[in-house]
């Protein structure tokens, strides 16, 4: 297979691993700068460019967009899938998980586990809305917040309230959810691939941090899933529409719930974790399945 890779930052541990797993299985995979691409949309002759060279004769795509460059790469990304080239994640899968608002309704409507959620427009409504999200503490969320950043707990309602208000008041857009305490500062990534999950770990946050993300400091360990984790990773996965994620969620009284699903994980904290081989699984499922024009949404959006 001749793969591109649209990624940034082509040092990045993740980008590298995916590059050496795809040459030693005899693929040859060049790494992309995304914003460095740029498109001729013409009618049935769709084409991208890079460096001053139209892009041709690639039989499959890797997707690593940066959340701060959503817009632009799964523009990028639709190009692709127009031209015919397989995508490991689809561009309206990406759009659909980057967008935590919408990635909620989707797995509400699916009947997946969640944290209670609540959003408003209003400052008005602050009572009300803390009063549907149970109470403090509560964690309070920026719709466009990544890596725990723009991730914040409330200790009461008071705190909760002047939070939410003063970020409504500059147009923010936040989410309010309940604080899964028997969690106890501890979260679950799981890996799936093709509909399977294929490695999971535990992350605990650094000491007096309750966000358990890698890059705030916190540890990772393997960790068994039960059979209704697994599940309901799966089940995340496939209402994201994504072949290949990262389904973080928390182990509450009453069942897991899932916080996020990531369409470009993270490796590396995972596979030095587990010891397993998630860029050759994720190589792997490409080889399986890619084939010309097989997009299911063809670049729609």
């Amino acid at each position: 297979m001749k793969i591109a890779m649209l990624a940034r930052n082509a040092k990045l541990y993740s980008h590298q691993r995916l590059k050496e797993a795809a040459e030693e299985r005899g693929h040859e995979l060049h790494i992309i700068d995304t914003l460095r691409c740029y498109m001729n949309i013409a009618s049935r002759r769709p084409e991208v460019y890079y460096n001053g060279e139209k892009l041709k004769g690639y039989d499959a795509v890797i997707p690593r967009i940066g959340a701060s460059v959503t817009f632009y790469g799964t523009a990028v990304l639709r190009q692709f899938e127009m031209m015919g080239v397989y995508p490991l994640n689809e561009s309206v899968a990406i759009g659909r998980s980057r967008d935590k608002l919408r990635s909620m309704q989707l797995m509400a409507r699916d009947g997946i586990g969640l944290p209670v959620t609540t959003f408003a427009h209003d400052a008005k409504q602050t009572e009300e809305v803390l009063k549907l999200a149970g109470d403090a503490p509560l964690v309070i969320k920026l719709l466009e917040g990544t890596q725990g950043l723009g991730v914040v707990l409330a200790d009461t309602n008071r705190s909760a309230k002047s939070v939410f208000e003063a970020f409504r008041a500059t147009n923010t857009n936040i989410l309010i959810q309940e604080f899964i305490k028997e969690a106890g500062g501890t979260d679950i990534r799981a890996i799936v691939v093709g509909g399977k999950v294929i490695a999971a770990m535990k992350r605990t946050g650094a000491e007096g941090e309750f966000r358990s993300n890698l890059h705030r400091g916190g540890s990772a360990q393997v960790v068994k899933l039960s059979a209704e984790e697994r599940a309901t990773a799966v089940r995340a996965a496939k209402s994201m529409g994504l072949n290949a994620c990262g389904v973080d969620m928390l182990r509450a009284n009453h069942g897991p719930v899932i916080m996020e699903v990531n369409s470009s994980p993270g490796l590396e904290g995972v596979e030095k974790a587990t010891g397993l081989d998630i860029a050759g699984k994720m190589i792997e499922f490409l080889e399986k399945n890619y084939a010309k024009g097989t997009t299911r949404t063809k670049g729609r959006g």
